[in-house]
């Protein structure tokens, strides 16, 4: 077996996804304790001792207690380089999360026990099942009261519409939660005292050895439960779960570590390693000798001594080699990736070498837009395009003090090129920002201010819907301009109109059907055709 085919077999990468609150960065730093990547998990809730979770690398994240960026972080647990991608859960943030979803190889869905699948969770899983990413649920929170697991079971299939299969099992919930008993290892591990593991013989949960260590009312209802799932429930099937028809299921409880040890030993025997991923030229594979990869994010200030801006590339094909030339697809332009990073959320050393399936970061000084290609090959490769959204948020924007414009058109700049934010201008140069929730634009104006030592005037103007157009010049355009709507242009100056609102859109659009074609999103790839 080749070196490259070995090391892309050891790579799993995957995406948590949640509701806000449901436990997705406590787990992900469980995930990490127990890869060595760090040494002591600092809680979301522990403020006293100003320990934050590692993957909130933000100065206003540690305020809130909320991830707002996604993060990058990987490690080595029995042989396999885990890379998780720890995205916002917050609905305003959704733009970056699903961006993050097209970089990963599966994901994990947070599912708080308590209150079961949640509108965030419910949006985020649709995304995942469009694309056929495997998806592994991990019912979190158990050490608190919470619903029936066959209600929780149900829920999952009937609101997702997916079928599901319990690896793990809880035994109990709140102060009378024992434990969870592995399915397919046949074990019990005991949650009280000292957590230790019970290895069952041949009759499994009927083994008279658990009578001595759980509870008359746990013991009936685990027996009556497993005997249930044996009988009518889902049959194991790893062939189903990574090509995500089926999700299996696992119970426990990221804040006190307990569940998660199960969870990431049976994920790195059920997860698919990296496979082949489309473009435009047919399906890439990863073991191609060509390097190729795609930039799925770029974040500005990771370290604001140094006014830093990474772009963070999924490694599709092929070996990275620091100092390697690529080519920078929708450009063409030939580039030298000498300065090349692998990231523990704003921690970072060089990397000299990585494969596919590894996640980098590369320095970017203005270079790279989301959603582009680099590769080695002789084609003309672009990767699928990555989802945009249009906003329903408008803001206009401007400094406070105008000997500051300097620093504050810089910011607005960046902050356009991470995605974190959409950014347009119209005729007079005011600029007009986009979004998809509230907190986008208190963040736009934290990191204007922390990063770039702006003040910033915010004005809410009254527009809902933006509409680009396609195949006309903006000159052309300017006779369409009335007082209920607005021309601008989004920062690869492509026209925009924006409106007041649904209806106001829908009568401008039926009004000029034959001269205008109006589209929710145009991807920067477009342009990019198959090399004959």
């Amino acid at each position: 077996m080749s070196q490259l085919k070995q090391e892309v077999e050891r790579r799993r990468i995957f995406g948590i996804i949640s509701h806000p609150d449901a436990g997705k960065t406590t787990l992900t730093e469980k995930l990490l304790l127990h890869g060595g990547a760090i040494r002591e998990a600092g809680t979301v809730k522990a403020r006293k001792n100003s320990k934050h979770a590692k993957s909130d690398w933000m100065e206003i994240e540690k305020q809130r207690g909320i991830s707002v960026t996604s993060s990058v972080m990987q490690f080595i647990y029995q042989d396999k380089v885990v890379s998780i991608m720890d995205t916002p859960g917050h609905n305003d943030f959704g733009e970056d999360t699903y961006r993050v979803l097209t970089s990963v190889d599966s994901a994990v869905m947070v599912i708080d026990a308590a209150k079961g699948i949640e509108a965030q969770t419910k949006k985020l899983f649709q995304v995942c099942r469009m694309r056929g990413i495997p998806i592994f649920t991990f019912m979190n929170k158990l050490d608190r009261q919470a619903k029936d697991p066959l209600e929780l079971m149900e829920e999952l299939e009937e609101v997702l519409g997916m079928p599901s299969v319990a690896i793990t099992w809880p035994i109990g919930s709140g102060m009378q939660f024992e434990g969870v008993y592995d399915r397919m290892k046949n074990e019990v591990h005991l949650f009280r005292g000292e957590k230790s593991t019970l290895q069952l013989g041949e009759d499994g949960v009927n083994d008279p050895v658990l009578a001595d260590h759980l509870s008359e009312e746990n013991l009936t209802n685990l027996r009556d439960e497993i005997d249930l799932l044996d009988g009518a429930g889902n049959e194991i099937d790893v062939n189903e779960i990574q090509s995500g028809k089926l999700t299996p299921v696992f119970f426990g409880t990221a804040l006190v570590d307990f569940g998660v040890t199960a969870f990431l030993n049976h994920y790195l025997k059920m997860s698919p390693a990296p496979e082949a991923r489309k473009s435009n030229v047919g399906p890439i594979n990863p073991t191609s000798e060509d390097f190729s990869g795609f930039v799925f994010k770029i974040q500005a200030n990771m370290n604001p001594a140094h006014r830093d801006r990474i772009a963070f590339v999924r490694i599709c094909s092929g070996v990275f080699e620091r100092g390697m030339d690529v080519t920078l697809t929708r450009t063409g332009k030939k580039i030298k990736l000498s300065q090349s990073t692998q990231l523990m959320a704003n921690d970072r050393e060089t990397v000299d070498q990585a494969f596919a399936g590894d996640v980098i970061g590369i320095y970017d000084s203005g270079t790279y837009q989301i959603g582009d290609t680099i590769t080695t090959s002789k084609q003309k490769i672009a990767f699928e395009a990555l989802p945009t959204f249009p906003p329903e948020l408008f803001m206009r924007v401007s400094p406070v003090n105008s000997l500051k414009s300097k620093h504050f058109h810089k910011g607005v700049e960046q902050l356009a090129q991470e995605g974190a934010i959409q950014v347009y201008r119209n005729e007079y140069n005011e600029i007009y920002l986009g979004a998809v929730g509230q907190l986008q634009f208190e963040v736009f104006e934290y990191r204007l201010n922390n990063e770039y030592g702006v003040d910033i005037r915010m004005e809410p103007v009254s527009y809902s819907v933006a509409r680009w157009v396609k195949d006309k010049e903006l000159k052309a355009l300017k006779p369409f301009q009335d007082s209920r709507n607005m021309l601008v242009t989004d920062r690869w100056e492509r026209p925009v109109f924006l409106f007041a609102n649904e209806f106001t859109f829908e009568r401008f659009a039926e009004r000029h059907a034959d001269d205008l074609t109006l589209v929710e999103a145009l991807d920067v790839n477009e342009e990019i055709g198959t090399e004959e």
